[in-house]
């Protein structure tokens, strides 16, 4: 494995040399490729910038990086809200972490991982695990990560975001893909220790065995009045079986590949044959299927993923592009309103996988998506939703995206266009191999 992905670096290095100009205008029957090669470069730059900035002139300390990122006034997108300014959420880091590997910049890569090692081993308050949904974004003073938050002068007050400070299931499991993928390529025993103590507080603090068995959706709230998200999320399970699955292959514990195995048998429960597509999870119940709407990341991963028994749900494809496509690109929701940046990236790099080939309109897509400061914009309209609620105090269904530059979209796509499985952490498959399994 190791020498396969050496030998995968080493051509995507080569193919970051190609000139943009010339993969953008390419009339040539390789056009999608060298788009595809050009956007590599561009999406990896980009990264490669927002470490530059976050560092802040600091080359070697623990880093995490803002998540949006508006730097001066741009015309047509509204100023970040100051509860996003300067936070870095965990999932958009373990992505941008293993991005940047595929990037090759395996010493950003570390400091990114260094800094989640250090929010397992420190939190300010639990010391049980876990890691929040975000931190302050920079290098960690003192080694310490900092929950994010900004005093506001006006009310006289510090002002935080309960989201933020509670701690949703998957973004458990990125972190510890984000030390497997690392620990593959830069060997620590900490990374495997770490990754240990994520999964032990996913099954520890949120093994629900109401059938169907599983993992419910995390805790939320403020520390010392946080209550369980009862839900279940098919998007979290194959995440964690992912996750699970590797580190036991890793670490040869038991318990990790039974937990690998009850998370994977909760995605293929929430498989549905008649309607060829996936559940989202359940209801607040935690047994009661939600059979209504869609989520276009819970439809791809599993196909991305690959894991055992995969073969059968690579018929989902046709449910995405009936439900999810939108123009060029895929939106988030079921019958979207607009392109989601970050899950058309998704799409590209499943589509890879699975069919061996990528429309050159959505690499085109994709690299039209780019803002002046290297990151791409989450989704090119001024609002897109997702039919999601961000936590159990919401009104309503709250969680949308914007039209701000995004790392956990920038880093997609450059796992997209530079051909890199977060989920094993080796090269995407190409689709070339008949699926038997």
């Amino acid at each position: 494995m190791a020498s396969t992905a050496s030998t995968w670096r080493h051509a995507i290095r080569l193919a970051l040399a190609w000139p943009i100009a010339w993969a953008l205008h390419a009339g040539t029957a390789t056009a999608a490729s060298e788009v595809r090669q050009a956007l590599a470069q561009q999406s990896c730059e980009g990264l490669r910038r927002a470490v530059a900035t976050d560092a802040r002139g600091d080359a070697s300390a623990p880093l995490l990086l803002a998540s949006y990122r508006v730097d001066t006034v741009i015309e047509g997108v509204a100023p970040l809200p100051p509860t996003l300014a300067n936070v870095a959420f965990v999932y958009d880091n373990a992505l941008a972490g293993i991005a940047l590997l595929a990037c090759g910049e395996t010493a950003s890569a570390l400091r990114i991982a260094e800094a989640v090692v250090l929010a397992v081993e420190r939190d300010p308050h639990y010391l049980d695990g876990r890691v929040r949904n975000a931190y302050r974004a920079g290098p960690l003073a003192e080694a310490r990560p900092v929950l994010p938050g900004y005093w506001d002068a006006a009310r006289n007050q510090w002002i935080a975001d309960a989201y933020q400070i509670s701690t949703a299931t998957g973004n458990v499991a990125w972190a510890a893909l984000l030390l497997l993928n690392l620990n593959q390529q830069a060997p620590a025993p900490r990374y495997l220790d770490a990754t240990a103590r994520l999964l032990a507080w996913i099954e520890q603090r949120t093994r629900a065995t109401v059938d169907p068995d599983g993992y419910n959706g995390g805790w939320y709230g403020w520390d010392d009045a946080q209550s369980a998200q009862t839900w279940k999320s098919t998007e979290h399970h194959i995440d964690i079986a992912m996750a699970a699955a590797w580190a036991a292959r890793a670490s040869a514990q038991p318990e990790q590949m039974r937990q690998a195995r009850t998370a994977l048998a909760f995605v293929a429960r929430m498989w549905s044959p008649q309607q060829q597509r996936f559940f989202i999870g359940t209801l607040a119940d935690g047994s009661t299927v939600s059979t209504t709407g869609s989520g276009l990341d819970a439809q791809l991963w599993p196909l991305l993923a690959a894991p055992p028994g995969h073969c059968r749900w690579r018929s989902g494809l046709a449910w995405v592009e009936r439900n999810h496509r939108y123009g060029d690109g895929y939106g988030f929701s079921q019958q979207p309103d607009g392109i989601w940046t970050e899950g058309s990236a998704q799409a590209a790099a499943t589509l890879a996988a699975v069919t061996g080939a990528v429309p050159e309109a959505l690499w085109k897509l994709l690299a039209a998506q780019r803002a002046d400061n290297g990151l791409y914009y989450a989704t090119p309209s001024p609002r897109i939703s997702t039919g999601l609620a961000i936590g159990p105090d919401s009104a309503g269904a709250d969680f949308f995206y914007y039209h701000w530059p995004h790392l956990g979209a920038t880093a997609w796509i450059a796992l997209a266009a530079t051909g890199w499985n977060p989920f094993t952490g080796s090269p995407t498959a190409t689709g070339e191999t008949p699926c038997s399994s």
